[in-house]
C-alpha cells in the first residue's frame, strides 16, 4: 500500500494545480436562476407537433412533478422544443423521468424547458458495476487503474476542454494533457519504477511522432475538422474563433493515446520480467524479445483501432453501400477521408510505440555502464 501511496500523493498534487488554475472558469455561462431538477412526465400535449416522416418538428408541452430541488413536488409545465433531428430530439410519455430545467424567480418557478430523458441512475449502475467487476477481478491493480480512470476523465474535463474553448493552442495543449495523462496512468498502475519512466517515454515519443504525422498529413487531404461530431453546432453556438481542424487533430491524437500505453507497458513488463528471469542475456536478445512482442500486440491493436473507428460510423458505411457508391468515391468523402485519416495516424503510432518502446528499455534496464557491449550484467 505504500508503494500505491507516494504515486497516488503526486498525482493529487498535479490535479491540485489544475484545480486552482480551472476552478475560477467552470460553469461561468450558467444562469444562476436556472436549476436543473429531476421530474416524472403526468401530462404532455402534443397538439403543436407535426410529424415529418422520421422526423418530429414543433413544440411538446409537458407538465411534470418534480422529485428533487427546493421546490420538491412541485408541478410545473415546460415546452420541448423538437427541430427535426432524431438523434438529438426527445418525444415524452406520461411516467416519462425526465431532466428539467427550472427557471426560479425568488423562491417561485418562472419558466420550465425539458432538456433529456433522465439516464444518469442507469449510467451511474453501469458504473458502479463495471467497477464491482473491476476490482474482484483486479483488486489492488484495479484500484489503481480505477484511479487513473477517474483522474484522467476530470483532466479532460476540468482542463483540457476549458482551455480549448478559451482560445487555447489545440495542439501545445495535447502535449500538455497527453504528458499529464500518461503519467497520471502509468505511475497509478506501475508506481515509481523503471518500467513506468521506460513506458512513458516510449509513449510520449511514439505519440509526438504521430502528432507530426497528423500535422503534415492533415494538410495534404485538406481536412478542417468539421466532419467532428457538434463541430458545426459548436462553431455556429459563437465558438468562431475555435480552429477546428487543430481541434480535430488534437482528437486524432487523443484517441490513439490509450492504445499506444498499453502497447508501451506490455512491451516494457514483458522485457522486464524476462530479464529478471534471465539476468545474463544480452541486450540484443532483450531489444529484440521487446520487438517480438510489440509485433505480436501491434497486430491486434491495430484492427482494434480499425474496428472501434468504423464501429462508430457503421450507418454512415451502410448507407454507401445500399447507394451503390464506388470505392473511390468513398475514399474520397470528406467524412470518409476523415476516418480515415484518424485510423491510419493512430495505428501508425501505435506501431511507433513498439519498437521505441523496446529500444529505450533496452538502454534502461541493461543499464548504461555497459551501453558499449551486449550485457545486461
Amino acid at each position: 500500500m505504500r508503494r500505491f501511496a507516494t504515486p497516488v500523493v503526486f498525482i493529487l498534487l498535479i490535479i491540485g494545480v489544475i484545480c486552482l488554475l480551472r476552478f475560477d472558469r467552470s460553469g461561468h455561462d450558467l444562469d444562476p436562476a436556472i436549476h436543473e431538477w429531476q421530474a416524472v412526465v403526468t401530462e404532455v400535449d402534443n397538439d403543436a407537433i407535426v410529424h415529418m416522416g422520421t422526423a418530429i418538428i414543433g413544440t411538446q408541452y409537458v407538465t411534470a412533478v418534480l422529485t428533487e430541488g427546493e421546490i420538491k413536488g412541485k408541478t410545473v409545465r415546460g415546452i420541448n422544443q423538437l427541430i427535426g433531428q432524431p438523434e438529438m430530439d426527445e418525444v415524452y410519455a406520461p411516467g416519462d423521468t425526465m431532466l428539467m430545467a427550472v427557471r426560479m424567480n425568488g423562491d417561485k418557478p418562472e419558466d420550465a424547458r425539458a432538456v433529456n430523458q433522465y439516464r444518469q441512475g442507469w449510467e451511474m449502475l453501469l458504473f458502479g458495476l463495471f467497477v464491482l467487476i473491476l476490482l474482484i477481478y483486479a483488486r489492488t491493480i484495479g484500484l489503481k487503474a480505477l484511479f487513473s480512470f477517474v483522474t484522467s476523465a476530470y483532466i479532460l474535463w476540468r482542463f483540457f476542454i476549458p482551455e480549448l474553448l478559451s482560445g487555447g493552442n489545440p495542439v501545445w495543449l495535447t502535449v500538455i494533457t497527453l504528458t499529464l495523462l500518461t503519467v497520471v496512468i502509468i505511475t497509478s498502475v506501475a508506481g515509481f519504477s523503471r518500467v513506468t519512466l521506460i513506458a512513458t517515454a516510449g509513449t510520449l515519443i511514439g505519440l509526438f511522432l504521430a502528432l507530426g504525422l497528423t500535422l503534415f498529413f492533415g494538410e495534404k487531404l485538406r481536412l478542417s475538422g468539421m466532419t467532428a461530431p457538434f463541430a458545426t453546432l459548436l462553431y455556429f453556438s459563437g465558438h468562431f474563433s475555435l480552429d477546428l481542424r487543430d481541434i480535430f487533430y488534437s482528437s486524432v491524437i487523443l484517441g490513439a493515446s490509450g492504445a499506444a500505453m498499453d502497447i508501451a507497458m506490455d512491451v516494457t513488463a514483458s522485457m522486464n520480467e524476462v530479464l529478471s528471469k534471465r539476468p545474463d542475456i544480452g541486450r540484443k536478445d532483450l531489444i529484440k524479445s521487446g520487438f517480438n512482442v510489440g509485433r505480436m500486440v501491434t497486430g491486434t491493436m491495430t484492427t482494434t483501432l480499425l474496428l472501434a473507428y468504423s464501429g462508430g460510423y457503421l450507418t454512415m458505411l451502410m448507407l454507401f453501400v445500399s447507394k451503390g457508391a464506388s470505392f473511390t468515391r468513398m475514399l474520397n468523402f470528406k467524412l470518409v477521408a476523415a476516418e480515415v485519416f484518424r485510423t491510419l495516424v493512430g495505428s501508425v503510432g501505435l506501431v511507433l510505440v513498439a519498437p521505441i518502446t523496446a529500444i529505450i528499455a533496452g538502454i534502461i534496464l541493461c543499464g548504461f555502464k555497459n551501453i558499449e557491449n551486449d550485457s545486461c550484467q
